[in-house]
């Protein structure tokens, strides 16, 4: 700033108490300070599973801006400096700025009795300020009362007017293009509580390997999401969901040319998109709110344990099934929580604050209906198919995530495990959105319970490298001969974060899908391995493309079938 304004705070209380002004006039208008980005690296907690917490930045801000100048935020004139319930005598600009009221009259405060003197001010809020003042010692002027200001004071403030004149012009355009932006907005904005966020998927894809490579064709598939995400008070939201789509899952065929019943090799984009022929659907309406220290969540359809629960998978695992993770929904995320879903409620409670054991933990419990909205016999919320999860989450620092898992579960008949709350399994074949596991280690002919356990950890060793974990065990106690069945899974990833470039992600992936041994009635007894590797490319902020190749050996849990070798090129826009 000009010399000549520091010289004349020194010697003139007029120019001191129309500088001080400033910070009372200008606070009106919005503030452009800009702070540098701080680019800070996610914890491995944070990027194991961000929450979907909802951001309505810019309709706030431009509501805000738009309600500049009106009764709640006009300023209005005052006649003491006690009348300003921020501003104390020990303040170090109590005196000037009691000078300002008692022997100016032109400063201003907020209704509420506010001040707010601990504001940034810029240099155009300072141009804006002044020029007001200006008018103010006009009045005085006119007014016959120039004996308060002298002609030296007079002087100063003419030169210092010339001197922001070019920041006053470049002000009063930079607020008309505002003002009509803002305008714009608010007359076309869709809701002032509610954000669109979406995503489309475009993958070109084809399998190989003998049978199964002759059986099916190279296709192009889609699917779209479209989430309507809505807050009441800022802190909580409710998702609405919309997806179609026309994706699904090749064959894997045997030796013989028999089909084989399993869902291994299953793409992410796969799941969820409609009924598969691009007709639209509503796929998941959920809530969740902070209530005291804990975090709840309701399904009113379309619930995951996913959602809720911490995965601990960084990179492989995004949004549940979304496409910017990895291509297969079993290596985004360990097969335990995709037993069962629908609707329900969960709750996330933190154990301690601080540092202590618990200092860094937190319990998770769940309970998710698949016919929750049927009311005949044998359905409903507690008598239909069901499952219930428990899991208690550890932290060490922002490099390990740890978490032990249980969910209890009951499927009637033609039920699978692993079905999301979606699948059915008539005639010993699949059918819904069952998303992993081998047929052995899905499908219930008669009602049963199931008791799963697993474990998943997540390690950040550095800021660019990820390695992540799980092992699940389940149970089974059915009603039928061939219903009583124990199964198996376990997996391990490497990522290796901005590969390349900034927001790329090359992902390896390995382990067995969920499979089951000795099971009567069911042939294979070879453990199915799964194989994957991606490279996510950033186009841009909104574009990704993802190719990768996923290699199942022993199909069905024989190994005499072929492998199978899946090719996919995904293409991910957000926005």
């Amino acid at each position: 700033m000009s010399s000549i304004l520091w010289k004349s705070l020194v010697v003139s209380p007029a120019v001191l108490g129309a500088t001080l002004l400033v910070s009372a006039t200008a606070i009106a208008a919005p503030n452009k300070t800009t702070e540098a980005s701080l680019v800070a690296q996610p914890s491995v907690t944070e990027v194991a599973q961000q929450p979907e917490i909802l951001a309505q930045t810019t309709i706030d801000q431009v509501n805000r801006y738009s309600n500049e100048g009106s009764q709640n935020n006009s300023q209005s004139q005052v006649t003491s400096v006690s009348q300003f319930s921020d501003v104390q005598p020990t303040d170090w600009a109590f005196q000037a700025l009691q000078s300002l009221v008692e022997r100016y009259g032109c400063i201003a405060g907020y209704p509420n009795a506010t001040y707010r003197g601990n504001r940034a001010l810029t240099r155009y809020e300072f141009a804006a300020g002044l020029n007001a003042c200006l008018d103010r010692v006009n009045e005085l002027i006119a007014t016959a009362t120039a004996d308060l200001v002298t002609k030296q004071d007079l002087a100063t403030l003419q030169r210092l007017q010339e001197e922001f004149s070019a920041e006053l012009a470049t002000l009063r355009g930079r607020v008309d293009s505002l003002e009509a932006r803002a305008a714009e907005l608010e007359a076309n904005q869709f809701s002032t509580t509610t954000k669109l966020v979406g995503e489309a998927i475009f993958a070109v894809s084809d399998v190989f390997g003998e049978n199964t490579g002759d059986a099916n064709n190279t296709v192009f598939q889609n699917r779209v999401r479209l989430n309507l995400q809505t807050s009441f008070t800022g802190r909580d939201v409710l998702n609405t969901r919309l997806a179609a789509g026309n994706a699904q899952a090749f064959s894997l065929v045997d030796n013989g040319g028999v089909g084989i019943n399993s869902a291994e090799g299953t793409q992410t984009f796969q799941v969820g998109g409609g009924t598969g022929n691009n007709s639209v659907s509503i796929d998941r309406l959920t809530y969740e709110a902070p209530i005291g220290p804990a975090q709840v969540y309701l399904a009113a359809t379309g619930g995951r344990h996913s959602h809720y629960a911490a995965v601990n998978n960084p990179y492989f695992f995004d949004n549940t099934d979304g496409g910017n993770g990895a291509l297969s929904t079993f290596a985004s995320e360990s097969p335990i929580y995709r037993i069962g879903g629908g609707a329900g409620i969960a709750l996330n409670l933190p154990l301690g604050q601080g540092g202590g054991i618990l200092g860094n933990s937190s319990i998770t419990a769940g309970y998710l209906a698949s016919d929750a909205n049927n009311p005949g016999v044998g359905q409903g919320l507690t008598n239909g198919d069901y499952a219930a999860l428990g899991q208690l989450n550890f932290s060490v620092g922002d490099r390990l995530a740890l978490a032990a898992t249980y969910v209890h579960a009951y499927n009637g008949t033609g039920g699978n495990l692993f079905d999301s709350g979606t699948g059915s399994n008539v005639n010993n074949t699949f059918a819904g959105n069952v998303a992993v596991g081998t047929g052995q280690a899905n499908a219930l002919i008669n009602s049963g319970s199931s008791n799963s356990y697993g474990v998943s950890a997540a390690f950040r060793p550095s800021e660019k490298l990820s390695v992540s974990g799980f092992v699940s065990y389940h149970d089974v106690t059915g009603s039928g001969i061939a219903d009583d069945y124990e199964a198996w899974s376990y997996g391990a990833g490497v990522a290796l974060a901005d590969f390349g470039k900034q927001g790329n992600v090359l992902g390896i992936f390995a382990g067995a899908q969920p499979y089951s041994f000795n099971r009567p009635g069911f042939t294979g007894n070879d453990t199915p391995y799964h194989f994957e590797g991606f490279y996510k490319y950033r186009v841009s902020d909104n574009i990704s493309v993802t190719p990768g190749v996923i290699w199942l050996t022993s199909p069905g849990q024989s190994s005499e079938n072929d492998d199978a070798i899946i090719g996919t090129l995904r293409t991910t826009f957000t926005f």
